[in-house]
């Protein structure tokens, strides 16, 4: 039964470091698993059933089958080591070490030597000999291919197959078997060839656009630094120009005794007070959301990531008349919705609605593919600020309840899962403790919300 717990407990794992990797990481891990698993699917295909009718022709030929599978097996292993630095070279993230070529192709070498031998000694028909033809390279050629450029690679194979076609012909191989085994190297080249190389070009340009994502955030995230850093200096550096001059001019003033001294201490503080204000301006418009911003922010960084966005109801906040405080409001739902989208679960659509109903604005969220994780993080839909874990929706929790509303997360059913964000169009009636009192949501909207993870 413990052994069982211990299974269990490993697949749980493995499931769960599965749905934590972004679905780059899959493809890429999917991709390197197929390559590593090639080498051993024809191990026990092409490599292996053609040897089982010599295991009983006698000891020397059984011998040789034997030690062509032990050889074959030692080349798979060693390829499917080599895989990852070929890629990482491929890519040109770090160079391949030329000192790890020399045991696989040694190995290559017994591997022909080993083929050879059996094509003299052992009775292999045209079709087995074919096959075993087509298993010799392969564990070699899936890395090397991604070491070396395309025509080095043809060029290399050339001298490869003319060589084990001469060494076969030296044992006594009749002329339509030697055509065959120049066949079977050919389709072997040119498999390899059309299956590794696609692939691991597909991988660096997927690699490259991602990259390329995060350094654009990386540079918005600069731009917005410089935008408000120039707002500021905008604000605060004439201001203070003034300031530090009348400053001055008071001090000289005072040590002359002039009564004009205290009028220019009183300019300095209300020049002060207004920078203060127009700080406060500047901070209020940076840190301000707005809807229909919002919406296309959204909607554009959730297609960016490969998801459907339907946006319904976009042009409804200033047809409804909703207030600026209200769209202010409902645009950090959306910013941080969206955020929540990207970080949890594996979604492929995303639903955004905007509605009035009963004299109050619903924005709707809606994804899907919640049933892999728990976006609530198991919180459920009941948890108060802070009971997820996390403070984005505490703090839109917090924005609403100042206008009456109200927010609500949790799974929808048929996977969904849905965010839903209820504010009335006028003002609610302050509680005696001065804050104000939640508005119970529409009937019509649904009372259900995500806690951030």
């Amino acid at each position: 039964m413990k052994e069982l717990d211990e299974v269990i407990g490993r697949a749980r794992d493995w499931r769960r470091g599965w749905q934590e990797r972004t679905k780059l990481q899959r493809i890429d891990l999917y991709t390197r698993g197929t390559l590593a698993g090639l080498p051993w699917i024809f191990l026990v295909s092409w490599g292996l059933l053609p040897l089982l009718p010599v295991l009983g022709e006698g000891p020397v030929p059984a011998g040789l089958a034997l030690a062509f599978f032990a050889v074959n097996v030692t080349q798979c292993v060693l390829s499917n080591r080599d895989l990852g630095a070929a890629f990482a070279h491929h890519r040109g993230l770090e160079p391949y070490p030329r000192r790890r070529l020399r045991l696989p192709a040694a190995l290559l070498a017994v591997l022909t030597g080993l083929l050879v031998a059996l094509a003299a000694v052992g009775d292999l028909n045209n079709a087995g000999l074919a096959l075993l033809v087509l298993d010799v390279p392969l564990a070699f050629a899936i890395p090397y291919v991604l070491l070396v450029p395309v025509r080095t690679y043809l060029l290399h194979c050339a001298i490869f197959t003319a060589a084990l076609v001469g060494l076969l012909a030296a044992v006594g191989a009749p002329g339509g078997l030697l055509f065959g085994a120049a066949l079977s190297m050919l389709v072997v080249i040119l498999l390899v060839l059309s299956s590794v190389r696609p692939s691991a070009w597909s991988m660096s340009v997927m690699w490259q656009a991602e990259e390329a994502r995060d350094m654009q955030a990386r540079l918005a995230v600069a731009e917005e630094r410089l935008r408000f850093g120039r707002d500021m200096h905008d604000v605060l550096g004439r201001n203070l120009s003034v300031i530090a001059l009348k400053s001055e001019l008071a001090v000289e003033l005072a040590q002359r005794q002039n009564p004009a001294a205290m009028d220019q201490m009183v300019e300095v503080q209300r020049i002060a007070r207004a920078s203060q204000q127009e700080v406060r301006d500047v901070v209020r418009g940076y840190r301000e959301a707005d809807l229909p911003t919002e919406l296309m922010g959204a909607q554009g960084v959730l297609q960016a990531a490969g998801i459907t966005v339907t946006v319904e109801g976009a042009d409804g906040p200033a047809g409804i008349g909703a207030p600026a405080a209200v769209q202010a409001a409902l645009g950090w739902v959306v910013r941080e919705t969206a955020t929540n989208v990207l970080r949890h679960g594996d979604p492929r659509h995303c639903w955004i609605r905007l509605t009035r109903v009963r004299g109050a604005v619903v924005l709707e969220v809606e994804n899907d593919g919640s049933g892999a994780t728990d976006p609530t993080g198991g919180g459920g839909d009941g948890g108060g600020p802070g009971e997820g874990g996390g403070s984005g929706l505490a703090g839109l929790r917090e924005r609403l309840g100042a206008l009456g509303g109200t927010l609500s997360a949790g799974p929808a059913g048929d996977d969904l899962f849905r965010v839903t964000a209820t504010v009335p169009l006028t003002p609610s009636r302050p509680q005696p403790d001065g804050r104000p009192a939640p508005s119970a949501p529409s009937s019509d909207a649904p009372a259900v919300l995500p806690e951030e993870r």
